[in-house]
């Protein structure tokens, strides 16, 4: 939806119906997750992609009926024999689509969300997918404030609720309700669609295969961060546009900098002098991935160095070194590659073997 959205707000802006389709249910080896989007707007462009080719035609032309009756239109898509390669998914698994035609009058928030996604700022949308609300009713959920309807008080509040909620943890999926919010019913399905700040990547020394990962990291959606104590190194023309460079001390300003379950930390100075510092604050802090570069020898010693720092065996296991996964990398992109490969592996479970070796579903269930 992240990639959409530039467009959707071009034709909201100007006023324009379109239809948004949206994947919001999956099951087995499905080749999207949950908010997976592709709309279709003005002169038959078409933008983002719902299943990675497999039904898009299909979709296509959905996205097109719903936009001139205006009706939602909630659609499952899966495998058969006979249509397997016309409108079915050739992987094997079933994703559950909601199309609806956007207006300004139909969805007041969305350019309001456009907005606040493109700025950073989190925000949910919540859209009823079935049931006796209005299929296709969108409500947009701020941490302080709301724009929409689902149709009723009661399901607008309990649907805020939860979407703040949801917010914080920034989860999508289905949440079942009765038509005036109660909890123990499910005759409404409302699909949350959390849109949290980008996660944050840190990278520690200003050297090349620094600028490699900055830029494999950007591409990834990552927010972007180097920082070198040596500010001949940390300047701004060495790096991609868009990456922040900092002149500072490494654990210093580790120290003063917030960092989450999402946030990945590389370290790419191999000198004790800013490594055992780091590592120690690093460490001792929430994040998804703490990688750090050198040679099995480097790795030994530096370990030797941060247990004398007071640091235990379960926070010593956190550290992912020597970087990356072993593909054979020589140069700084390549080693970019293997680091970024490492991170994806470990975000989503993946072993990094090759999936000629593996049995299995190629994209595992995962609930949302």
């Amino acid at each position: 939806m992240r990639d959409v959205l530039p467009a959707l707000g071009r034709w909201y802006a100007a006023g324009v119906p379109f239809g948004l389709a949206t994947v919001v249910q999956v099951s087995r080896s499905a080749p999207r997750d949950p908010g997976a989007a592709m709309a279709v707007g003005p002169d038959e462009e078409a933008v983002g992609s719902v299943s990675g080719g497999c039904v898009e035609g299909a979709v296509f032309e959905l996205a097109q009926e719903v936009t001139a009756s205006g009706e939602a239109r909630l659609e499952t898509f899966g495998y058969s024999d006979e249509d397997a390669f016309a409108v079915g998914l050739t992987c094997g698994g079933e994703i559950t689509v909601l199309v609806r035609s956007v207006t300004p009058e139909r969805d007041p928030g969305l350019g309001a969300v456009a907005d606040s996604v493109a700025a950073g700022e989190p925000v949910t949308v919540a859209t009823v997918t079935d049931g006796p609300a209005p299929r296709g009713a969108a409500l947009a959920v701020w941490p302080d404030g709301t724009l929409g309807t689902l149709g009723t008080s009661g399901l607008d509040a309990a649907v805020t609720a939860d979407a703040r909620g949801e917010l914080a943890l920034g989860a999508t999926g289905l949440r079942h309700y009765g038509p005036e919010g109660q909890r123990r019913e499910d005759s409404v399905s409302v699909f949350l669609q959390s849109f949290a700040p980008p996660p944050r990547m840190l990278v520690f020394g200003a050297i090349d295969y620094a600028a490699a990962v900055a830029r494999i990291g950007d591409f990834l959606g990552y927010r972007v961060t180097v920082c070198d104590a040596r500010p001949v190194f940390a300047t701004p023309r060495r790096f991609p546009e868009g990456v922040e460079v900092v002149a500072e001390w490494p654990h210093r300003y580790l120290r003063d900098t917030d960092t989450d379950e999402r946030t990945v930390i590389c370290v790419l100075t191999h000198d004790p002098k800013f490594d055992v510092p780091l590592l120690t604050e690093a460490l001792r802090r929430p994040a998804a991935y703490i990688g750090a570069m050198g040679s099995r020898r480097t790795h030994a010693d530096r370990a030797e160095r941060l247990a004398g720092e007071g640091l235990t065996e379960r926070e010593l296991s956190r550290l992912r070194s020597p970087v990356g996964l072993d593909l054979g990398a020589r140069t700084p992109e390549e080693v970019a590659v293997s680091v970024a490969a490492e991170i994806v592996a470990l975000r989503w479970g993946g072993s990094g073997a090759p999936l000629t070796a593996t049995e299995g579903a190629v994209h595992p269930y995962r609930s949302s």
